[in-house]
């Protein structure tokens, strides 16, 4: 297939169609509503089901449903609308029904406004909602990513039988770039969706799903296999990529479209002899905290700065995963700000005091 331009939503979107979503449930919330509107769509020309629900809350309950048929589904919204989400994405991970949920972000916190920010972190990483729970989450970085790594979730969803988030923000999602839609099926093998509850025709024992734990022991019983699924997932989904990290006296953290802009910091401050590096997380969770510890043993790498569209809170990951071997610092915008190249290179030159040979702290 040919690239085409598309605009981040609607990428996302088609990507989910394509991977065989076949329900869809949501409530329009700037600046995502562009998924919802392409889904009312293309769920009808595929074969499946669109619902505009009544309320977030609703759409996120529909996925139990949807879910526990066996049907691939997703929901999406942003800021506010996530919040109303959080009780039913517990749910979802505690019953193991797999679904796709992206959260294209946007400046607050309350009310906030169109503009992307990425202070939606603790929410998608931490477990928004009640009770240990924990979803996979994946920060593309362009409009491309976005649309594959929304192909893959599907797949990772069915794999681990998990809510996947995609996490964006309100600048991917509105902006349009050449993508085309090259998802290789993944290589792990699939397991049977022996689980569902589609009638069971006289042919089998019925099939429960739950998330009503109701005598302590079994409800630890359940965290304790949750947990170690999140266990499997910390040792083989952890994403990233490096950049320019080889001989890096700084190394730069960003995820998302964040790291757009400290890759081009990275080009620039070289080519004016200050050795930096990017170093971008792809899984938010789980998070490449060995990868990011290894960075930390380097001897060249005198420290590190997190980037972020927060007030820092992918920050205190960074920090946990240095553990004290080299100084975290951070640099931020918030409510909607972006920051841009010029103000990276502007902070990096502060931090090495304006030396071009040699940066230390």
């Amino acid at each position: 297939m040919r690239k085409k331009l598309w605009k981040g939503n609607e990428a996302i979107a088609e990507a989910a169609v394509r991977a065989g979503c076949r329900f869809f449930a949501g409530y329009p919330i700037t600046p995502q509503t562009e998924i919802p509107e392409y889904m009312s769509v293309r769920m009808s020309e595929a074969g499946g089901i669109f619902v505009q629900s009544e309320s977030e809350i609703s759409a996120v309950n529909m996925l139990y449903g949807a879910a526990a048929s066996g049907v691939r589904c997703m929901t999406s919204s942003s800021g506010p609308g996530m919040s109303l989400k959080q009780e039913g994405i517990s749910f979802l991970a505690t019953a193991e029904l797999p679904c796709v949920i992206v959260n294209i972000a946007r400046g607050g916190p309350g009310l906030g406004g169109v503009y992307p920010a990425q202070s939606d972190y603790f929410q998608a990483c931490k477990g928004g909602g009640h009770g240990d729970y924990h979803m996979l989450v994946l920060a593309p970085n362009s409009v491309p990513e976005a649309a594959n790594l929304t192909m893959e979730a599907f797949d990772l969803a069915d794999y681990y039988r998990n809510p996947v988030m995609i996490l964006g923000d309100g600048m991917l999602g509105q902006m349009m770039e050449s993508a085309e839609f090259d998802h290789v099926p993944t290589q792990k093998e699939l397991p049977d969706k022996d689980w569902v509850i589609t009638g069971t025709k006289a042919q089998r024992t019925p099939n429960l799903v739950t998330t009503g734990f109701l005598r302590a022991e079994d409800s630890e019983k359940q965290n304790r296999i949750l947990f170690a699924k999140y266990a499997k997932m910390a040792e083989n989904e952890a994403r990233f990529e490096e950049y320019q990290t080889e001989d890096a006296e700084i190394i730069f953290v960003a995820y998302g479209i964040t790291s757009r802009f400290a890759k081009s910091a990275v080009n620039i401050l070289r080519a004016e002899g200050i050795k930096c590096g990017l170093f971008r997380p792809i899984s938010l969770f789980p998070f490449p905290d060995k990868q990011i510890e290894s960075l930390a043993k380097n001897e060249n790498v005198n420290l590190f700065l997190t980037l972020e569209l927060s007030m820092g809170q992918m920050v205190q990951d960074v920090r946990l995963a240095v553990n004290g071997l080299k100084p975290v610092l951070f640099y931020g915008r918030a409510g909607g700000m972006v920051m841009n190249t010029e103000e990276i290179i502007e902070e990096a030159k502060k931090i090495c005091g304006g030396a071009v040979n040699g940066c230390s702290v």
